[in-house]
């Protein structure tokens, strides 16, 4: 049996053979990169020696932990297992192949040339001094569940430099069998869900280069995850002491596509490894190994790689990277000026590409003003592109026509107002002219609203504005999808977001109106009928039902009904998150859950999503709503499952009569007094205007996304079709597309309807259609998503330009605070009263939602009605957006816990774990630091 493979002879498919290690090698080989000669000793020399040795069933019940294991417990196991290797002896034919290869490795080089001008011996191998005692070579691991694109398990095994002779050599090789069995490994692999007989171990013998300096190169920027940097790190030396992290290495990031150095950070370098000497350093066995030394003093300070030395192995890191068609984590050496390649691995975890964090905020018509307020609070993020480009035209379009009636003038003109983006985030414009214009006008405005003019305020939104709105929707609702033309399709999402456009000009008509209403009567309340020990001014406006409460309810309602269905509860208990959201999606029962319950059950969650589904989290399209992605519902409704939370139906209940016992005690002491009563009827007034506007913003506010579940389909339609068409490479991509890309392909007729009989994967289809292998604006898309990320990262400032004056005069109407706040105490508006101390959950989206969990606090940019289902699992709510009229006030004090809002900073400044304490009375949330 051939237990030796040199490096060339290993193909792509033979981990179970030679380890992910041997494999990487062997392709690099075979791609012409410089690797030093070597062969890989196989998996069956492993085996057998375990078997010869009879330690096999020992092995594996030594590894049989449980799952409780201490760290001790791996400790032990693994002495234990690594004893049963150093007793053992190499069975005869496995010495004999051993010495064989590494004989031939010393005469010619193994068979594997060192390629691109590497400097040679006439044997082929790199030059080095072999001596007497044969050449020096690593040894190392090379695990079949190692170096692959899930799990790295770099460092899990043991490797053994400047080996030198045959009998050192079985030595190593015995040594590195052994290493399979450390503690760390069988922890990692515990973790990683690999059982211990599903592992078996080869072993690497490499040609050592004697290195003037070594390192690692990732062929991705691991930092910021972008594939079109390559970062380097560098010591002089034998790269073992960079790959530990014993020593402080030079760093030089790389741009791929030119190797030019885009930045270095040069160490002082004091130690480096080096070969083993001479006694001192080896020890009287003289088996080589290496030692640390002191790095000259005239290398220290001195960078290991210049630009041209850095370029040179960028090239060779991007080629690798090109070959194996991933990111790469790659070992090199430097010897007489020459690169070689040592291993190469996919880098693991890595993350996705982030642009650098703009930190300019340029203005794009330098003659206006610029708010982050009204509808850009529900903009926290980035906007997507082509949500930017449709949002800016409608917005324009409906605020002028909104104020046009309104006052009856043309007071709102062309280019007065937009709603562009300055580094990605939505900004309310207006030209400075036309602000002093419409402000002059606002008090008219106002008035006219409030009367119904335009078809705004309380009876506007009821009686034309909803109404319309659901009627575009159900006139849009009633087409089949599939049979629209692009044209029609990209018609049908114009149409529908103006008219949601134009109903959330009229919820801002409501806005104010009920906000009004609150401040009026609280301040009524407060200065003249208010005394010691009565309650607060929200107890009078608790209790009523509202759509986000309505929603609440129907999931309670939903997990109470489980609970009597016998089964239900514990298979919908049993089923992770996504799997229950996508059977949803897909009408089918998750794996092993009995179908006649999830007959029973789908429908009626179904429901619920056809009457709630369309809360939006952000208003961008980008963002899934709950119709889209009901994961964070079915959280809800697990967490009701499993009996945690109150019931809101009484919690309901209890505040209602609450208010009305209040009520009725307040009204009897104000009839009891001449004052009184004077003062009796406008607090009737003002109390029934707050009671009956406070409910109906939260009805107009929940409504918003009516329309977005369609424009959401037709959107994906369309980037269905343009995937087929080869210009996207997945239908979500639509939306990092500019309006007119979308626009020309439509044009174009790259998005007609798909012809029947199209079931061949779309990538495959798009190749065959289009003769690319990757959709055309696939690499446009990327760097899109790229910058978003690193825009999302900014902190958009409220108000610009930043100006004094700005400031001074607006500052105090923005829906946060200022963003510059230092220290342990950050300064909100206490939104709902209470005190409480727990730890912070900070979330950015809908796709953080499943890292809630209960009693935490929640901390956000901003929380919408598609939120609320999150309430009840929090203890508090802290955000960077709002103030004590907005929703998540409003459902707070519902809900009956702390409240601080507009902090400017919280997601910021806080990270999840962290124990706050969230004072709502006093405005505040306070970092607590544990004692020393």
């Amino acid at each position: 049996m051939t237990y030796i493979y040199n490096f060339a002879d290993v193909q792509a498919g033979d981990v179970a053979v030679a380890g992910g290690k041997g494999v990487g090698l062997g392709n690099l080989v075979r791609a012409g990169l410089p690797v030093p000669p070597g062969f890989v000793l196989t998996t069956a020399a492993y085996e057998a020696f375990v078997d010869a040795n009879g330690i096999q069933a020992r092995i594996q019940e030594l590894a049989a932990l449980p799952s409780e294991a201490t760290p001790q417990d791996y400790e032990d196991a693994s002495a234990a297992i690594r004893d049963l290797f150093t007793g053992g002896s190499m069975p005869a034919a496995i010495a004999y192949e051993l010495a064989a290869a590494y004989e031939r490795l010393g005469a010619d080089g193994g068979g594997d040339d060192a390629t691109d001008g590497a400097t040679a011996d006439d044997d082929g191998a790199p030059a080095d001094d072999d001596g007497d005692r044969g050449v020096p070579v690593a040894v190392r691991s090379s695990a079949t569940a190692e170096d692959l694109a899930s799990a790295s398990f770099a460092g899990q095994q043991e490797t053994y430099l400047n080996v030198r002779g045959a009998e050192a050599l079985d030595a190593a090789v015995i040594d590195c069998w052994s290493s399979l069995w450390t503690a760390r490994a069988m922890a990692y692999r515990d973790r990683e869900g690999i059982a211990p007989g599903d592992v078996r171990l080869a072993v690497v013998v490499q040609r050592m280069v004697e290195a003037e300096a070594a390192g690692v190169m990732f062929t991705a920027n691991p930092a910021n995850g972008r594939r079109d940097q390559l970062v380097i790190s560098a010591a002089w030396g034998l790269g073992e002491s960079v790959v530990s992290g014993t020593v402080t290495t030079d760093d030089v990031v790389v741009e791929a596509g030119t190797g030019r150095v885009l930045s270095r950070r040069t160490a002082d370098k004091e130690v480096m490894t080096v070969y083993a000497d001479g006694a001192a350093d080896r020890g009287a066995a003289d088996q080589g190994g290496t030692t640390e030394r002191p790095v000259p003093t005239a290398l220290r300070k001195q960078a290991v790689l210049d630009d041209g030395a850095a370029a040179v192995l960028a090239r060779h890191g991007t080629r690798i990277s090109d070959y194996f068609g991933t990111p790469q984590d790659i070992e090199w050496a430097r010897a007489d000026g020459n690169f070689f390649m040592l291993q190469s691995r996919p880098i693991t975890a890595l993350p996705e590409p982030v642009a650098d964090t703009p930190d300019t905020w340029p203005l794009p018509y330098p003659k206006g003003l610029y708010f982050r307020a009204s509808i850009v609070e529900q903009l926290p993020d980035p906007l997507s592109p082509l949500f930017a480009d449709l949002i800016d035209g409608s917005v324009t379009r409906s605020l002028k026509a909104l104020m046009n009636e309104a006052v009856g003038s043309e007071v709102v003109r062309d280019g007065d107002v937009g709603l562009p983006t300055i580094n990605g985030y939505a900004y309310y414009y207006y030209r400075t002219s036309a602000m002093w214009r419409v402000m002059g006008k606002s008090p008219a405005a106002m008035v006219a609203l409030a009367r119904g003019k335009a078809h705004m305020g309380m009876d506007g939104w009821r009686e034309f504005s909803h109404p319309r709105y659901k009627q575009v929707l159900k006139g849009w609702s009633a087409k089949s999808m599939g049979e629209l033309s692009g044209e029609e399709l990209l018609e049908g999402v114009r149409t529908l977001l103006d008219a949601g456009t134009v109903y959330y000009t009229a919820v801002e008509s409501v806005i104010p109106i009920a906000a009004t209403s609150e401040i009026s009567f609280r301040a009524y309340y407060d200065k003249l009928i208010r005394r010691a020990g009565d309650p607060s001014a929200e107890t009078f406006l608790l209790g009523y039902d509202s759509e986000p409460i309505r929603a609440e309810k129907s999931l309670y309602d939903l997990a109470a009904w489980a609970r009597e269905v016998e089964g239900l509860a514990p298979a919908i208990l049993n089923q992770p998150t996504a799997a229950l959201a996508e059977s949803q999606r897909s009408w089918l029962p998750p794996a092993g859950m009995d179908p006649a319950l999830w007959q029973q059950w789908h429908p009626r969650f179904q429901a619920h999503l056809d009457r709630f589904g369309h809360a939006v989290y952000n208003l961008d399209f980008l963002s899934p709503v709950p119709a889209d992605d009901p994961s964070a519902l079915l959280d809800t409704v697990k967490f009701y499952l499993r009996g945690q939370g109150n019931d809101p139906h009484e919690r309901q209940r209890l505040s209602a009569a609450r208010r009305e016992d209040q009520t009725e005690r307040m009204l009897a002491r104000l009839g009891r007094t001449r004052l009184g009563r004077s003062r009796r009827a406008p607090f009737i007034r003002l109390l029934r205007w707050a009671q009956k506007s406070a409910p109906l913003r939260e009805d107009a506010l929940a409504d918003v996304g009516l329309a977005w579940p369609l424009i959401r389909r037709m959107l994906l339609e369309l980037g269905q079709r343009l995937v087929y068409s080869g210009v996207i490479a997945g239908p979500a991509d639509v939306f990092w597309l500019r309006q007119q890309e979308l626009q020309s392909a439509v044009e174009f007729g790259l998005a007609a309807p798909q012809p029947p009989g199209t079931a061949e994967p779309l990538a495959q289809m798009a190749v065959a259609i289009t003769g690319a292998a990757r959709p055309v604006r696939a690499d446009v898309v990327e760097e899109r998503k790229m910058l978003w990320r690193g825009q999302a990262k900014a902190a958009a400032p409220q108000l610009l330009p930043e100006t004094r004056w700005m400031k001074r005069a607006f500052e105090s109407m923005m829906p946060s605070r200022s963003q510059e706040q230092q220290g342990d105490v950050i300064k909100g508006v206490g939104a709902s009263a209470g005190r409480v101390s727990a730890p912070a959950r900070v979330l950015g989206g809908p796709q953080d939602f499943g890292q809630m969990s209960p009693g935490e606090v929640l901390v956000a940019r901003i929380t919408t009605p598609a939120w609320t289902s999150l309430f009840a699992m929090a203890s508090a709510v802290v955000t960077d957006v709002g103030g004590p009229l907005s929703h998540s006030s409003i459902v707070a004090r519902e809900y009956g816990i702390p409240a601080v809002l507009g902090t400017g900073v919280a997601t910021q400044r806080l990270t999840s774990g962290q124990q706050i304490t969230v004072d709502g009375d006093a405005g505040t949330v306070t970092v607590e630091h544990p004692p020393a």
